[in-house]
């Protein structure tokens, strides 16, 4: 009996000195976290706010810190804000991070953004166009002349469309808002028809074809050369079958890379939780959207020029993921 309350005793002993280590080492960890964060989205019904609203409610869920998504202008937006540290997380195209990257966004002429740390890699954006079917739209070349929405001013679309058009000499009158509204003003005939990008199935797409008949299509193969010719800095990238109700068949189009950022002030734990959060759950964030599939550790090989967060090569190392050493930044320590 003695034997057995000993053992008892000192297991009992061993536990409470275990956790009397853990809780100062706990509390260390979350040293300096913030209560509360704010990660940039973009407009409403677009890909960007689903995503981002999904991974700051499974931070909030798993780590505590309330973390919520802002509606802003898009990618271009979100670096500006990041860097400035209005914004402590978002997330950005690597077309509009690297102009912000190198100091060559309009809205911050001459600003590099170096306050900006990369963290997970999200997604590829496809970029394509929606118009109702009596529109008789069903081209890019059907756009000369035309009324096209392209999302808010700073996005990815905003910035992109404009210049496909010019390297394919389509001329059209350009239309800036959110993408639940440029959806409305083509079914009120405001706009001719909407140019977005975000992660495929778009949100607002499927809105509206779910409410009247629509023509969703993007570049022909000449079209797609020279695209790809003119911007290296998106690739060829094919839309799955099934994808869209009212489309057919694979459709091809180009697409940019997409990850998340955050300010090089916050936490390396709380960055490295993150982190874990939402690379160690694809499962959870599949159920928020389906471009998730393509958030996983390895695809950080797409990003080739923005320093990571500590925290993030932290995460990288420990998956055996070795980060090139132009994209440690100088803040880091082993």
């Amino acid at each position: 009996m003695r034997h057995r309350i000993f053992n008892w005793a000192g297991t009992a002993i061993l536990a409470a000195s275990a956790l009397a280590v853990s809780l100062p080492t706990l509390a260390q960890e979350r040293s300096g976290w913030p209560t509360s964060v704010k990660i940039g989205t973009a407009s409403q019904g677009g890909t960007y706010f689903i995503y981002g609203a999904g991974w700051g409610n499974l931070v909030k869920e798993m780590l505590g810190v309330n973390a919520t998504a802002e509606v802003t202008g898009g990618p271009t937006q979100n670096m500006v804000l990041v860097n400035a540290g209005d914004l402590q997380f978002g997330m950005t195209t690597m077309g509009p991070a690297h102009a912000g990257w190198t100091g060559q966004i309009e809205m911050a002429p001459g600003v590099e953004m170096k306050n900006v740390r990369a963290m997970f890699p999200m997604y590829k954006t496809p970029f394509q166009v929606v118009a109702l079917q009596r529109s008789g739209i069903k081209s890019i070349a059907d756009l000369n002349g035309k009324r096209v929405g392209v999302g808010p001013r700073g996005g990815t679309a905003s910035v992109y469309w404009p210049k496909f058009f010019q390297d394919l000499g389509i001329k059209a009158t350009l239309q800036y808002g959110g993408a639940s509204d440029q959806t409305g003003q083509v079914q009120d005939g405001l706009i001719d028809a909407f140019a977005f990008a975000a992660g495929v199935p778009i949100s607002a797409f499927r809105q509206i074809e779910a409410q009247q008949p629509v023509n969703i299509f993007s570049f022909n193969d000449t079209e797609l050369t020279k695209v790809l010719e003119k911007n290296p800095s998106v690739s060829r990238f094919d839309i799955p079958a099934g994808t869209y109700s009212s489309v057919e068949g694979v459709q091809s189009t180009v697409a940019m890379w997409n990850f998340a950022i955050a300010n090089k002030d916050m936490p390396a734990s709380l960055v490295y939780e993150i982190m874990k959060t939402v690379l160690d759950n694809n499962d959870r964030m599949m159920q928020i959207h389906k471009s998730s599939s393509e958030t996983l550790a390895a695809n950080m090989v797409n990003n080739s020029f923005m320093w990571f967060h500590p925290g993030a090569i932290r995460y990288f190392k420990e998956k055996g993921i070795e980060v090139p050493k132009h994209l440690i930044p100088p803040e880091y320590k082993e």
